[in-house]
């Protein structure tokens, strides 16, 4: 077997910047170092996937004999609920559940029930491959909303990025289930990769035009040390808007919320509306108001992260709800991230970057 390779947890806390006081928040409501409050929990629920895209889980690394986390390992229901209304308390108003793909974790719909009783927009992020199946239980449990993952229009091109020949077909026939049973507005992600499927921009914009979906378009990041990132399969968001506009024009919309990542674009004609997300070319660090749990229990506070914060041994300890407190509260008012801000096309960090299939997107 494989050893399974993630980043050594280090519980590091951040001191203030020289000159710079860190402003007391409202009762229950943190600020980092930045300024910046926590609004997101993306809460990863399984490091399996079924899919194998080249820009996340590489089949050469990802392959039979890879050492996934055992269920042990993983946080339970009630662990990730105590987590959860832990931060909800703290001002987070949205909770989506990710992967790997989160629909592979057994009986997630009990989870999404538990999940609805708290006073947060409950979203999940997916490839798309079971949503046939599962969106009446998802939208029956409490979910709000679906965002799908789809690289590709054209079904060989679609096939190359995931990587275990899935058809295109499927994750349509999940896309309109899902707005059958009423998860939406449904936002449909596409990772853009120079000369893999940068070639679908159009089709894609195309096929979604009128359909009252979101699509959004999503430069290629160097999450984890797996992908073999460069900088130059990078296809910046302005181009991508700029090859749209010369078919379709388009007028730049204002944000939903502020920190919102997607930049969003209106079709002149009343087509609906595309987003571009820019972490690489329009770092958004100076809003970013994510914090992320790995399936595992590790809080990380940047997707770029090298290292978490162990919750999950301070819940199999027997740490109080108090204790919990603390420490999210710590680690998010010790946070000073701003990677995306900092990248080069020369960018190389000692250590290894958390894998996105560890920690989702």
């Amino acid at each position: 077997m494989k050893a399974r390779i993630i980043p050594i947890v280090r519980a590091v806390r951040t001191t203030l910047p020289p000159g710079r006081d860190l402003v007391a928040p409202p009762e229950g409501e943190l600020l980092d170092l930045r300024q910046r409050r926590v609004r997101d929990l993306r809460i990863s629920v399984t490091d399996r996937c079924n899919f194998r895209c080249v820009y996340c889980m590489p089949k050469e690394i990802f392959d039979d004999d890879y050492a996934f986390l055992p269920r042990s390992k993983l946080l339970s229901f009630e662990e990730i609920m105590r987590v959860a209304r832990i931060f909800v308390e703290q001002g987070v108003e949205k909770i989506r559940l990710t992967g790997g793909e989160p629909l592979l974790r057994r009986h997630i719909e009990n989870l999404i029930e538990q999940l609805a009783k708290l006073p947060v927009e409950i979203t999940l992020t997916t490839n798309g491959s079971l949503l046939r199946k599962k969106a009446r239980a998802l939208k029956d449990a409490g979910l709000n909303r679906v965002t799908v993952s789809l690289d590709g229009i054209a079904d060989d091109v679609f096939k190359r990025m995931n990587d275990v020949d899935y058809a295109v077909g499927d994750v349509l026939d999940g896309i309109a289930a899902a707005a059958e049973v009423g998860l939406a507005p449904i936002k449909v992600n596409c990772v853009l990769k120079r000369g893999a499927n940068d070639d679908q921009i159009l089709p894609l914009a195309r096929h979604f035009r009128h359909s009252g979906h979101i699509l959004r378009f999503i430069e290629y990041m160097d999450v984890g040390s797996s992908n073999g990132w460069r900088m130059d399969e990078v296809v910046p968001s302005a181009e991508v808007v700029a090859r749209i506009n010369a078919e379709f024009p388009l007028q730049a919309v204002g944000a939903n919320y502020p920190g919102e990542v997607a930049a969003r674009w209106r079709y002149k004609d009343g087509g609906g509306e595309i987003g571009v997300i820019s972490s690489v070319t329009q770092a958004f660090c100076s809003s970013c108001t994510r914090i992320r749990l790995s399936t595992e229990g590790q809080l990380y506070t940047c997707l770029f992260a090298q290292s978490g914060h162990d919750l999950r041994a301070m819940l199999r300890q027997g740490a109080g709800d108090e204790a919990l407190r603390r420490e999210i509260a710590a680690v998010w008012r010790g946070r000073d991230d701003r990677y995306s801000e900092i990248r080069t096309a020369a960018t190389v960090l000692p250590g290894s970057k958390v894998e996105m299939s560890y920690i989702g997107g």
